[in-house]
């Protein structure tokens, strides 16, 4: 049975800026984790790297998290999952302080900066405002369905 879905060959997923819960990147976990289900995950990757911040942080498995979301499990009902079965239980001053670092956060590492750079200045490279990683998928997003940076 296929649940209800983006179909991520045609949009992209939610900003990972998007607030579920207070958390930063949920919404477009969810999002590519349902299309993941339904196929229609295109170049999008559910449990990536980015994903793994919010799993981690929550304490939440990636495949507990696609079983509940196979079950077409509404975000509101996800949430109420993860404050169920998270192995952190974050207070909500915990998820603001770690969402609004999600927010600044950029790359640490010198393969990390070179990727970002790489990836900047392949989509945006006038661009001189994108300084996180939440800019560069934001502009990345963008562009891959069709926008100018």
């Amino acid at each position: 049975m296929a649940i209800q879905s983006p179909d991520l060959t045609k949009q992209p997923p939610r900003s990972p800026r998007t607030r579920l819960g207070g958390y930063a990147i949920l919404a477009r976990c969810l999002d590519k984790g349902r299309a993941t289900i339904n196929g229609k995950n295109g170049e999008y990757h559910f449990a990536c790297p980015l994903d793994q911040h919010f799993l981690d942080f929550a304490g939440i498995a990636p495949e507990a998290l696609k079983k509940e979301l196979a079950a077409g499990k509404g975000d509101g009902e996800i949430l109420e999952w993860i404050h169920a079965n998270a192995k952190h239980k974050r207070t909500d001053s915990e998820i603001c302080a770690w969402t609004a670092h999600q927010n600044q956060r950029a790359p640490a590492d010198v393969e990390g900066r070179e990727y970002f750079h790489g990836l900047h200045s392949k989509i945006a490279p006038k661009r001189e405002d994108i300084s996180t990683w939440f800019d560069v998928l934001d502009v990345d997003d963008y562009v891959s369905f069709g926008g100018k940076a």
